[in-house]
């Protein structure tokens, strides 16, 4: 067995409890199941392109019961309502729920396993059958610790609602496990911002799974930033379902982590359900970021639109994948993907691999992929008029970043994740020399 099974076994013998809210068996399935098919090889399609045989030589001991202290000036500019976690535990004293309205609630998950009912966290149950799922299942073998968000019918929320995953530095390398849920009832509005952040350097592993699922004519607007540190290993998936007639905006800015994959799978269940999905990837020094989109039009009328952008440099790795998958039956269907790529070092790296399967007859589809550089003809004009190379190379690759940001429609939102991708290109080699 190898190391990291094993830490994930030793992990399951430190649980708390368990068996709490009669989840003791699923986990102890999904553990199993975990520990029988062991880590997927690079045979399998959904690895091929990010290999674990480093990785699954590394052992990972358990988060500490109490949270890390760290410095507040990290959560400067992220205000309430928020829900902080620090190396996977509730931290309460930088969390601050005021300003939710009324008919919303948010929960730590550990607050649920302790004071609720069983039907309130069988989410928790949920069951992954194949074996390249293998951080699902840890999840779900593991986590005891997330948000646990709710919506009754017709609330709109005003202000967005923060969840803060911190990264602290501690002795040894450690292993953490959030499991979010986030259910919006019939008419009812949100907006969330996740946080993934370091409070220094650390070489610690996460996992976090969020279920997601959208009422009738809901909207939600939901951004992911994430920034971890850069020896940092992070697994993150979002499985959102869609009833009729809801809008699921979402936004995603890759800048951290030595080792990030990022799953968003949806399904587009209820008839005029639409799907805006966009992001920026951005892979310098030795960084592997690895992105995978399952798109799935199951009703009629549905749309999505997937704008993705992605940047290697250095001995980076950046890895893409854009699965759209249009079902029998769901005429109507509006769906297009575009995934362009700038490769600005000889050494990096992009894979990218867009797929559309159509089942159905009165669709709407397309998609398309690109690998290129910086153009030669805008840097030759950027130069000629006294822009030094290295900003004229970082000013284009900002304006190569920013069309995603357009199809965010708070300006708010779209100033914050401009900083941040901002300050990320001022900060690295990205967009500079190239070397």
């Amino acid at each position: 067995m190898s190391a990291l099974l094993d830490s994930f076994r030793a992990g399951f013998s430190a649980l708390r409890d368990p068996d709490a809210l009669e989840l003791g068996e699923g986990r102890r399935q999904a553990l199993d199941a975990l520990l029988a098919d062991g880590l997927p090889g690079p045979r399998e399609e959904a690895w091929k392109y990010t290999p674990l045989r480093t990785l699954e030589r590394r052992g990972f001991a358990a988060a500490d019961a109490v949270p890390p202290a760290f410095d507040a000036s990290l959560l400067e500019g992220i205000p309430a309502p928020r829900l902080v976690f620090a190396n996977g535990r509730y931290d309460a004293t930088h969390s601050d729920l005021s300003g939710l309205p009324a008919g919303a609630t948010v929960q730590a998950l550990s607050q649920v396993l302790a004071d609720g009912e069983p039907r309130d966290a069988n989410f928790l149950l949920r069951r992954y059958e194949r074996r390249d799922e293998v951080f699902a299942r840890a999840n779900a073998a593991l986590a005891e610790e997330g948000a646990v968000v709710r919506t009754e019918a017709g609330v709109k929320a005003e202000a967005p609602l923060h969840l803060v995953s911190v990264g602290v530095p501690q002795d040894g390398d450690r292993a953490w496990h959030l499991r979010h849920l986030v259910h919006l009832r019939n008419d009812s509005a949100l907006d969330i911002v996740e946080h993934q952040l370091a409070a220094g350097d650390h070489a610690h592993l996460s996992t976090e799974v969020l279920q997601l699922h959208l009422g009738q004519r809901t909207r939600i607007r939901h951004a992911r930033i994430q920034a971890d540190a850069a020896r940092a290993t992070r697994f993150a998936r979002t499985d959102a379902v869609l009833a009729r007639e809801a809008g699921y905006r979402r936004f995603d800015l890759e800048l951290g982590a030595a080792l990030s994959r990022n799953e968003l799978n949806v399904r587009l269940e209820g008839d005029a359900a639409t799907l805006i999905a966009n992001g920026v990837l951005l892979g310098d020094a030795r960084r592997h970021v690895d992105t995978r989109l399952g798109i799935e039009h199951i009703a009629r009328d549905t749309a999505c639109g997937l704008t993705w952008r992605g940047i290697a440099d250095g001995r980076s790795r950046v890895v893409f994948h854009g699965g759209i998958g249009i079902r029998a039956g769901a005429d109507g269907t509006d769906a297009a993907l575009s995934n362009k790529n700038l490769l600005l070092s000889a050494d990096a790296e992009i894979d990218t691999q867009p797929v559309l399967v159509i089942d159905a007859d009165e669709v709407k589809a397309a998609h398309g992929a690109t690998v290129g550089q910086l153009d030669a003809n805008a840097l030759f004009y950027l130069r000629s008029r006294g822009v030094p190379e290295a900003r004229a190379r970082r000013l284009l690759t900002v304006a190569f970043c920013r069309e995603p940001l357009l199809a965010l429609e708070d300006d708010g939102l779209r100033a914050l994740l401009l900083a941040r991708l901002d300050a990320a290109l001022a900060s690295g080699s990205l967009g500079g020399d190239g070397a």
